[in-house]
């Protein structure tokens, strides 16, 4: 078995936003519980809160698809025409925004003690990132040992997971910036306050006294910061099951 993360990043038709929700909720995940592996799927909607506010934050909506496949070659492109159905009936809006891209995860989500585990995410932030070529090792090094702590320990970040650009990607195919992912996960009521204090923890100027190392060269500047508030129906554990209140059914989910 192996862990992937598949984005679907795209804009919503003009007045199409509770039709596209619908579809979300009721056709496509029934199809969706039918696909292999499949671990949670859910849907966010770009904040008004962004750390990197110059950017353009070109996707309104983010889905996330989380995998774990018996066979990658076989089971990612599966998910392929469940995506087609809603650009078929005209709900994904036709400006060339969308994008689609699958990354193979080096392990599950990586917690912190902010987790609160029988609480429902607010959102989780995406990095679409690269390393600097010939310092992968290093790269890797730096964010799983040091970074990944870091930012997860930060008031309001609760978890991370990592993966690099898969070999299979859906269609239909475009170019990607970022060779490596990033995803933060968030449980917060004050995400402005989440991401000031990680902003002066990364510059040394936290209220905490908190400082974070200096990010190293190995990390190229060649990345994009999004923030994401979760707008789908249901809670879940990132890398678990979705959940509707009672955490009784699940079993080795306890409050």
């Amino acid at each position: 078995m192996a862990l992937y993360t598949t984005i679907h990043l795209h804009n919503v038709a003009a007045g199409k936003e509770q039709e596209y929700a619908a579809w979300f909720e009721g056709p496509h995940r029934e199809a969706l519980a039918r696909l292999r592996g499949l671990r949670w799927a859910e849907r966010f909607e770009v904040a008004p809160e962004q750390i990197m506010r110059d950017i353009p934050q070109p996707w309104r909506f983010m889905s996330v698809y989380d995998f774990d496949y018996p066979a990658p070659e076989i089971d990612l492109p599966a998910l392929a025409p469940l995506l087609a159905e809603a650009r078929d009936a005209g709900l994904v809006a036709d400006d060339t925004a969308e994008r689609i891209y699958s990354y193979r995860l080096y392990g599950d989500w990586k917690g912190s003690p902010n987790w609160q585990r029988d609480k429902p995410l607010s959102g989780v932030s995406l990095i679409l990132g690269n390393y600097t070529i010939g310092r992968f090792a290093e790269y890797q090094e730096w964010y799983e040992n040091i970074h990944s702590v870091e930012v997860t320990n930060v008031p309001g970040h609760v978890a991370m997971i990592r993966g690099e650009l898969s070999a299979v990607q859906l269609e239909p195919r475009q170019y990607c910036p970022g060779d490596q992912l990033v995803m933060t996960a968030q449980q917060t009521d004050d995400l402005n306050f989440t991401i000031g204090d990680f902003s002066a923890r990364a510059q040394g100027k936290s209220p905490s006294g908190i400082a974070m190392l200096p990010r190293p060269s190995a990390g190229s500047t060649a990345r994009t910061v999004h923030y994401f508030r979760k707008v789908s129906g249901t809670n879940f554990w990132p890398g678990g099951v979705a959940y509707g209140g009672d955490l009784s059914v699940y079993p080795g989910r306890t409050a």
